[in-house]
């Protein structure tokens, strides 16, 4: 990746290195400008950062990458930069961020840099793209985990409508660590350990017209015996199903009947009908259950059926209602608690509608609005220089989203007593660290006015050291560690900070001396 950069990174490098600031101590962060308050989840923190800087040539050049960049960059680039260049490696950096997973907060900084200016400045581009589109997929779906709530299967489905085949691919790991439980995408499966789920399409069904079709045409008992005609078993089920919904059997599709039956002798264990390729009452669902009552005859137990169109919420309740039914005349206990899943352009609007109007839905798939994130497309994190030499950078415009807050610092997370975080606050690194129960006086940014008060019942210290000195220096937790701590840190928001619709903005702090070297940057810039 050392070429995934803007050209302007090698350009400034070249300025440095012909200004002869190449070297300087330089610190630089990482963070969302909004002021809103907003949370996201950080999942591409120091632990890319750490991974990408300890294999140097993936985002530093190396002699291959030269010949090229001699290409683009101005002619009278001087020899001597490009061997600098190929000299230049990562030993003198340092990087800290929060942990992956964490619950991070708009203005506080996921990652820091510290190292030679010219190398802190070419890791921009690469950090940022690394960072943006992964905590924008990861903090989407934890926005519809929330709205689902803990007990509601997730499956992402969104590969085809992805921004290409990497886009595919973060979306699904990065949708896991918000809190997905499965992926349709089989390489992430692969990659990532991320449960993969999946069974038919309606193409499937659309491809059988009649029993004849099926083969092969037997199932042996999962007890052993004599095979058996699944299709005939199954259509004498239809006909006792039919007689209790009072509907004619002749209504229901036998292509559809005949996918069903063929899926069925192929995954006798992992039976799920898809319902809506004709009708669901007439025929999906009656052919449904007439398979699987023939399956649960044979000593098997279908999984599932799923629903791709129309009023899912209404149709949840009346699958639910037959369901039971079948299982009270048929005296199969477990068939009115078949799993029911849905799909079909889900978005968090969907969810709502979903619990408001008591579904029985157990499973949701989620595509579209997932993966592209429509509702915010970009997650606009920017990485700003805050210290070169020992001396604060502030960054003082007219759009006050893009001012920074200077300085090399610390980060830390208040709690009150009764275990929510209240206030993430900035220090200067050489101020000391606050302790629990200490009263505190800060200024909350985008609020004008004296300092406010606070006293925590908990401090936590947010960042962590992943590199130091050419090497990660803490290990690197695994994607269901890291899955499981973004869970964890989003159940310790406090209700008012977590609710999607309106929640009360969490306030983000710096101390009186970060306070005061901010006023006084300003005045000296004006």
């Amino acid at each position: 990746m050392a070429l995934l950069t803007d050209l302007y990174q090698l350009t400034m490098a070249y300025g440095y290195w012909r200004a002869g600031r190449h070297r300087a101590p330089a610190a630089a962060e990482l963070f969302s400008p909004r002021r809103d308050g907003g949370l996201g989840v950080g999942p591409s923190g120091g632990g890319t950062g750490a991974v990408c800087l300890s294999q140097r040539a993936e985002v530093l050049p190396a002699p291959a990458d030269i010949a090229y960049l001699r290409s683009v960059l101005p002619s009278t680039t001087e020899d001597a930069f490009f061997d600098y260049l190929c000299t230049v490696d990562a030993s003198e950096v340092t990087v800290s961020s929060v942990p992956e997973g964490s619950v991070v907060f708009s203005r506080v900084p996921l990652l820091q840099v510290k190292g030679p200016l010219l190398v802190v400045q070419l890791l921009e581009t690469t950090l940022l793209c690394l960072v943006n589109y992964a905590s924008l997929v990861a903090t989407n779906a934890t926005r519809f985990r929330l709205l689902a709530g803990p007990e509601m299967k997730l499956m992402e489905m969104g590969l085809r409508r992805a921004q290409g085949p990497d886009g595919g691919l973060s979306a699904s790991k990065y949708s896991y660590i918000g809190g997905f439980d499965y992926t349709s995408n089989v390489l992430a499966g692969k990659l990532y350990g991320i449960p993969v789920r999946g069974t038919i399409a309606h193409s499937f069904i659309m491809s059988f017209t009649s029993l004849e079709e099926v083969q092969p045409r037997v199932l042996p008992p999962l007890a052993g015996g004599e095979q058996v005609d699944l299709p005939a078993l199954a259509e004498s089920w239809l006909q006792r199903v039919c007689e209790l919904l009072q509907s004619s059997p002749e209504k229901a599709n036998r292509g559809e009947l005949a996918a069903f039956v063929s899926y069925a002798i192929t995954f006798p264990h992992n039976f799920q009908g898809l319902l809506d390729t004709y009708c669901v009452m007439r025929s999906g669902l009656p052919n449904f259950c007439a398979v699987a009552l023939a399956l649960h005859q044979l000593g098997y137990r279908a999984i599932g059926v799923r629903l791709d169109s129309g009023d899912l919420v209404q149709q949840s309740k009346e699958i639910r209602r037959v369901l039971r039914a079948c299982g009270a005349t048929f005296q199969v206990p477990w068939f009115g608690s078949i799993p029911i899943a849905v799909s079909n352009d889900i978005s968090e609007q969907s969810l709502e509608n979903f619990i408001r109007e008591g579904s029985e839905i157990d499973m949701i798939g989620v595509g579209t609005n997932l993966v592209t994130c429509p509702l915010q497309p970009s997650l606009g994190c920017v990485y700003k220089l805050v210290e070169v030499n020992g001396s604060p950078c502030l960054k003082l415009t007219e759009d006050e989203e893009k001012m920074t807050i200077p300085g090399s610092k610390a980060v830390y997370r208040l709690y009150d007593a009764a275990g929510h975080p209240f206030m993430d606050l900035m220090a200067l690194e050489d101020e000391p660290s606050p302790s629990a129960g200490q009263e505190l006086a800060v200024h909350i940014l985008g609020r004008r006015r004296e300092a406010t008060k606070v006293r925590p019942t908990t401090v936590e210290t947010l960042h962590r050291t992943y590199f130091r000195d050419g090497q990660v220096c803490e290990a690197l937790p695994s994607l269901p560690e890291v899955r499981s701590h973004a869970q964890a840190s989003l159940s310790l928001l406090s209700p008012a900070h977590r609710r999607l619709r309106e929640p009360q903005p969490y306030p983000v702090a710096v101390t009186e001396k970060l306070h005061l070297l901010l006023a006084e940057l300003r005045q000296a810039s004006q």
